[in-house]
């Protein structure tokens, strides 16, 4: 089983293109292809930047969607943009980028993550993440790779103090419990896990809103819908997980 292709790979054909195809191309690579998978400017900005695309951080990211037309849309009430069918049809076939990037998961990154993982609950989500992620069930490991990453936040979250974390948590649901161990957190929302580690100083504003990102991505993936989960879209999943979460 071939590893994927990093995100300069991916960007390699248009590295020297013109700042649409750029930003296209990126957008590709962070599997925004329904609305449900939007993806905002500053996303594309961060994938530009992580691809070493020249002057990346001068690209007016914004100016560029609004005026690529029919080959992408946006979505008014999340603000995100998301590409067409034309849009994935100009960069499959004009572009010569296939739409997803590779064939199958980056195994290896993730198992470099879980010997990473002290706590052996979210060692073993993690885990069993990989095993999934080995046969091909995107959807199934992003379910497990974030609830190992939701773990790993409560741990920290408990380090704070029982008190000071109950507080954080209690600021945006009033009706959350008192956090007396971990177990508490059965009765937290995930959203207001994350609202309250922004709060405790364990993430900071952009790591959250990557995070709410992953929630989101969670979501489609951990209920009965029709949405399908591409190879590019989970290895951004992976990437934001691993560096955020897991990071050393």
């Amino acid at each position: 089983m071939s590893e994927l292709l990093t995100v300069g790979e991916y960007l390699q054909p248009v590295k020297n293109g013109s700042r649409r195809e750029q930003v296209l191309v990126a957008m590709a690579w962070a599997g925004a292809c329904t609305k449900d998978c939007s993806v905002s400017s500053g996303k594309i900005r961060e994938i530009l930047l992580s691809a070493r695309i020249p002057r990346a951080s001068k690209i007016n990211v914004s100016n560029v969607l609004a005026r690529a037309q029919e080959l992408v849309a946006k979505d008014n009430e999340a603000g995100g943009w998301w590409l067409t069918v034309t849009g994935q049809r100009y960069i499959s076939g004009e572009l010569g980028v296939s739409i997803g990037g590779a064939t199958s998961p980056p195994v290896s990154s993730v198992r470099a993550v879980a010997a990473a993982v002290s706590d052996p609950v979210a060692r073993g989500y993690v885990e069993e993440a990989i095993l999934c992620l080995e046969a091909g069930a995107l959807r199934a490991s992003v379910v497990f790779l974030w609830t190992g990453a939701i773990r790993t936040l409560q741990e920290r979250a408990i380090q704070e103090g029982k008190r000071a974390v109950t507080s954080a948590v209690q600021r945006h649901d009033k009706r959350a419990p008192q956090i007396t161990s971990i177990d508490t957190f059965a009765w937290v929302k995930d959203k207001d896990t994350l609202l309250a580690a922004r709060d405790l100083g364990l993430i900071d504003k952009g790591q959250w809103a990557a995070l709410q990102e992953g929630l989101n991505l969670r979501n489609h993936c951990g209920h009965p819908t029709k949405y399908t989960l591409g190879v590019a879209k989970a290895t951004a999943f992976i990437e934001d997980i691993a560096g955020i979460v897991f990071k050393s």
